[in-house]
């Protein structure tokens, strides 16, 4: 999946979740900011203060323009959808962000509350894990609340190490390296 997230026009992929519902993945488009206010505005309150960890009442627009600009040469971006009556609904979002002086990326992610434990998360990570690995990254690390276990649990499955945020005990950062997995043995080695 990770070559088809990236250009200008993704292919993107079905995947099957673990409830029998289906999602579309693909690469997060310029041309998406409108199904992503929309997005924010379905999340509960409990959902948007585990994603920003604080109150966030209203999308700071031109923060997500000035993002959605940048894709994907300053990052990875994808999206889940699902068919609605308007054309489509983003259901997931998972960012990983490059800076150029440093070789790690700082990921995010969000699902819709009505998707979690539906492997969702899974999926959207697995891909953009893969995808930054691919574009050369060395290092993955996201800031999530040392309340919010499903991530946490997550990150665990994923390989992620957990570290407290010093000087801050509702923090933890989440690391994973992202070298490339050692090639196999020879037959015969």
């Amino acid at each position: 999946m990770p070559s088809q997230m990236t250009g200008s026009a993704p292919a993107g992929v079905d995947v099957a979740l673990r409830d029998g519902r289906s999602v579309h993945l693909r690469a997060l488009q310029e041309r998406d900011e409108t199904e992503l206010l929309q997005t924010f505005e379905r999340l509960s309150d409990a959902t948007r203060y585990m994603r920003f960890m604080r109150v966030v009442r209203e999308p700071d627009r031109e923060h997500l323009r000035r993002m959605l600009a940048s894709f994907p040469q300053a990052g990875v971006g994808i999206v889940a959808t699902v068919p609605a009556v308007d054309g489509i609904d983003i259901v997931g979002s998972a960012m990983a962000v490059f800076t150029a002086d440093r070789p790690s990326c700082e990921f995010a992610i969000t699902v819709a509350s009505e998707f979690g434990r539906a492997g969702l998360a899974t999926r959207m990570m697995t891909a953009l894990i893969d995808e930054a690995r691919r574009r050369g990254r060395q290092e993955m690390e996201g800031f999530v609340l040392a309340q919010n276990h499903p991530m946490l649990r997550l990150a665990r499955r994923l390989g992620f190490r957990i570290e407290s945020e010093p000087g801050d005990p509702t923090v933890r950062i989440c690391r994973l390296s992202l070298d490339p997995p050692p090639a196999p043995a020879a037959a015969g080695a």
